[in-house]
């Protein structure tokens, strides 16, 4: 099956006025190496709304179509069918839903899929992060892109691609070697130690959008 974003004029809009506030405030897409048709990007330090608007941008002027993760009640009319067209996929915070195996089944069923994820599940001050990204990324056999935005620099895109162990704080120690380098828009809510994130067990909650 093969996984494609199609819009309509409301999501057009909302792409086109991400672009042009992205390319209005002197933002720059930089990208190591093209994505691999299947991933998981790591969208952080995610500390204000305007991350989500820079990362259509971005997105946009590198040519990917990515999907995310949103509470069910982003998705309700009339807005629901804008959300799905911009890559959203609702999330039913009242049910005890497996979202790592849910995502990881949307892998499995896709020819294409990029599928972006904030760890911190929201944008403000959080003490660990969520571990629902590292699992999907595991269980589904596919890499992990860091993603990042830079706000003093004026540069988001996609960093190195890391290539899961299975041993989540060896794993984390790499990853949170480039994120020490990366300066959010608001640093103090951003979560340094990335390392000491308790990894536990696959949380289910795969750090949806808030």
């Amino acid at each position: 099956m093969h996984s494609e974003i199609k819009p309509n004029w409301l999501s057009e809009i909302v792409r086109r006025f991400s672009v042009f506030m992205y390319k209005l405030n002197g933002w720059k897409a930089v990208q190591e190496n093209p994505p691999p048709r299947k991933c998981v990007i790591i969208a952080a330090p995610h500390t204000s709304n305007w991350d989500f608007l820079y990362f259509f941008g971005l997105t946009n002027q590198l040519g990917i179509n990515s999907y995310w993760i949103g509470k069910d009640t982003l998705f309700k009319w009339p807005f629901g069918d804008m959300m799905r067209r911009l890559g959203g996929i609702p999330v039913d915070r009242s049910k005890s839903n497996n979202m790592v195996d849910a995502m990881v089944e949307e892998f499995r069923k896709r020819d294409d899929f990029i599928l972006t994820i904030p760890p911190e599940g929201t944008r403000g001050s959080v003490r660990q992060w969520r571990t629902g990204f590292y699992y999907i990324a595991l269980k589904a056999k596919v890499p992990l892109i860091i993603g990042m935005m830079d706000y003093p620099k004026k540069t988001g895109g996609l960093g190195p691609s890391v290539k899961l162990t299975g041993d989540y704080k060896a794993d984390m120690a790499r990853i949170s070697e480039f994120y020490h380098s990366v300066i959010p828009k608001y640093p103090d809510k951003a979560m340094r130690d990335l390392v000491a994130t308790d990894a536990g067990s696959p949380d289910g909650n795969s750090g949806e959008n808030p």
